[in-house]
């Protein structure tokens, strides 16, 4: 297409389906503010403001994933990554699309199923909206995301002709379920995993698997899709793509600059003070923007720079950024707590506040860490200027003053969390591009809509399909099963904690933080009962365990994100990030068998 030319019929569908898709996520933050602003002024709201906002969710999860597909960025394990490049990876490509691809279709199917249930109940959102024109967005998503799948698998369309298959068979499964009925699904699960090894997205696996154990027992496989509405409308799981958003902004808007300078005027004096500053920053931006990989990926380079040209090592300036990026989650408003709150229905307000001094804990053990490199390698520091402060300060307050606002809002009682989500948007929004005019409306704010919604889909289809996955755990009576089986073997509470660690050290680094929650915290939460163990407590306890995850091998989130960005082999992270894990499994260990730290802090503000 020539500069200026008119727009191809391609580019034109592009940029309706962003559009599409960046206007949901937009009146998604717009109605929370107009429904908090009339209730302050006026007494009033606005009749099914929130129904309206839990079923855009619906639609921005996937459109987002739908986007994410056309992007090729489907969150998937990567191993194949590890096969030679030329005809094995190839290979490996083809057969992970292929079974992807199919498994999308059945669900397709499925949520087509379902939407027509729903039309004949007859339900309605609110104002006269019924519910199956919401819910439209499950089989229109999995249908461009199937679509898509197949493109991906192969560059010749002869070469994708495997996915057209899988994708053909995965529609006769869904119009003919009757013909999985009695069939073992142990081979097929075996399929479904291989398939997850060699590149298949993670969603299409925890999807696949609880479609097939479904439709192998004769239960309809629109019971997936039916969870997956069930937990995507939940009251508060808004709040999760709007903190994204706000994060974003944050990023684009060179806010990591303004805490970078924050940060260095007021510990870049300290003997390691550029390690600990980096600590400081990685931690601060995760808690804004949500996410341990954009952290990563927004802060590596600068950090990592500032740590070489200082005299930091190599070895220890990659370990260091590849453990802190995930150091923030502990803190409010961290979206694996907000998560978490929704799924173990624990009180969101009571796990921020249990988060704070175990979150502090291992953000001051890699800070102390910082110290000893800083003394033995003797690495640059600079002097200390109360001029240099107060100008940091100054031009960094407004972000700095972000979460005050985001807490106060909420624990004022002024706003409900996904108002307070909305109102950090608008927050954001006014201060990166009005005040500091970093971010341009028209040249940066459709772009950053676009990477939102491509990592809000990429994330909330995989907990759509987990939840399905979950439901069938559920049915299954694993849950009451598992509680029967570890009281029998287990007595201690101590012991089951230990195990608990391990399971969850486990669980962290072959799953992401959001797939983890939904799957695993129906499954430990009644064995946490059943041991007396605080619900606060153990939700820390997980967070904590699934954030010493992101540090795991094989497969550990940051790892990956780190191999990315410092242009490292993945070996070479791993071994740079070995002290750090080290030092964090103590810090869960403590968090672990130190109630206090995380239920002490409601003594102090005199809660029960």
């Amino acid at each position: 297409m020539a500069i200026g030319g008119p727009l191809s019929l391609r580019d034109l569908l592009r940029r309706l389906e962003s559009g599409l898709a960046g206007l949901a996520l937009v009146v998604m933050a717009t109605l929370p503010l107009a429904e908090a602003g009339l209730r302050a002024l006026f007494g009033v709201g606005i009749p099914g403001s929130l129904p309206f906002v839990q079923h855009l969710t619906l639609w921005v999860t996937f459109l987002g994933a739908a986007l994410a597909a056309r992007e090729g960025k489907l969150l998937t394990l990567a191993m194949g990554e590890f096969l030679p490049e030329g005809r094995w990876r190839q290979a490996a490509r083809i057969a992970a699309n292929s079974v992807a691809a199919g498994i999308t279709a059945l669900l397709a199917r499925a949520a087509w199923d379902l939407v027509v249930i729903e039309r004949q109940a007859g339900t309605e959102v609110a104002a006269g909206l019924p519910v199956w024109v919401a819910q439209l967005a499950m089989p229109i998503g999995f249908a461009f995301i199937a679509w898509r799948l197949v493109g991906h698998s192969a560059d010749r369309w002869v070469a994708r002709i495997p996915a057209l298959i899988g994708l053909f068979i995965g529609l006769l499964l869904g119009q003919f379920p009757l013909w999985l009925e009695g069939v073992p699904a142990l081979p097929l699960v075996g399929v479904v995993l291989v398939a997850t090894l060699l590149g298949a997205p993670i969603f299409a696996a925890l999807g696949g698997i609880a479609v097939l154990l479904f439709l192998a027992v004769g239960v309809p496989a629109a019971a997936v899709p039916a969870e997956s509405y069930r937990l995507v409308v939940s009251p508060t799981l808004p709040a999760i793509p709007l903190f994204t958003l706000a994060g974003f902004m944050l990023a684009k808007g060179g806010a990591s600059e303004r805490l970078l300078k924050v940060f260095r005027a007021l510990f870049g004096w300290v003997p390691g003070g550029t390690a600990v500053v980096a600590t400081l920053s990685c931690a601060f931006f995760t808690v804004l923007t949500g996410g341990s990989g954009v952290t990563i990926l927004a802060l590596g380079g600068l950090l990592f720079q500032a740590l070489r040209s200082d005299g930091y090592r190599e070895r220890f300036s990659i370990g260091l950024l590849t453990a802190s990026g995930s150091l923030g989650l502990l803190f409010p408003p961290a979206l694996p707590l907000l998560l978490y709150g929704i799924v173990a229905q624990v009180a969101i307000p009571d796990l921020f506040l249990g988060g704070l001094v175990p979150g502090l804990l291992l953000l001051l053990l890699v800070a102390a860490w910082g110290v000893r490199e800083g003394i033995l390698t003797k690495a640059g520091r600079q002097a200390f200027s109360l001029r240099e402060v107060r100008s940091a300060l100054w031009q960094g307050k407004w972000e700095m003053a972000l979460p005050l606002v985001v807490l106060g809002s909420i624990f004022s009682g002024y706003a409900t969390l996904v108002e307070a989500a909305a109102l950090t948007v608008l927050y954001t929004f006014v201060v990166e591009s009005v005040v500091h005019r970093g971010l341009s409306v028209r040249r940066d704010l459709p772009k950053v809509l676009v990477e939102c919604l491509v990592l809000i889909g990429g994330v909330l289809i995989i907990l759509a399909a987990a939840m399905g996955f979950t439901n069938y755990l559920v049915d299954a009576q694993v849950t009451s099963r598992l509680v029967e089986g570890v009281q029998t073997y287990i007595h201690s509470p101590l012991v089951f904690l230990l195990c608990l660690n391990l399971l969850l050290l486990l669980v962290g680094c072959m799953m992401d933080i959001f797939s983890a929650i939904v799957v695993v915290v129906p499954l430990i939460v009644p064995l946490g009962a059943a041991f007396g163990i605080d619900p606060i407590h153990l939700g820390i306890i997980f967070v904590a365990n699934l954030e010493l995850g992101y540090l795991t091998p094989p497969v550990g989130l940051n790892l990956f994100f780190a191999a990315y960005r410092f242009e490292r082999p993945l070996l070479q992270v791993w071994r740079a990030a070995i002290p750090m894990f080290v030092i964090l499994a103590f810090g869960v260990f403590l968090i672990t068998y130190v109630p206090w730290l995380t239920l002490g802090i409601f003594e102090l503000v005199g809660r029960n």
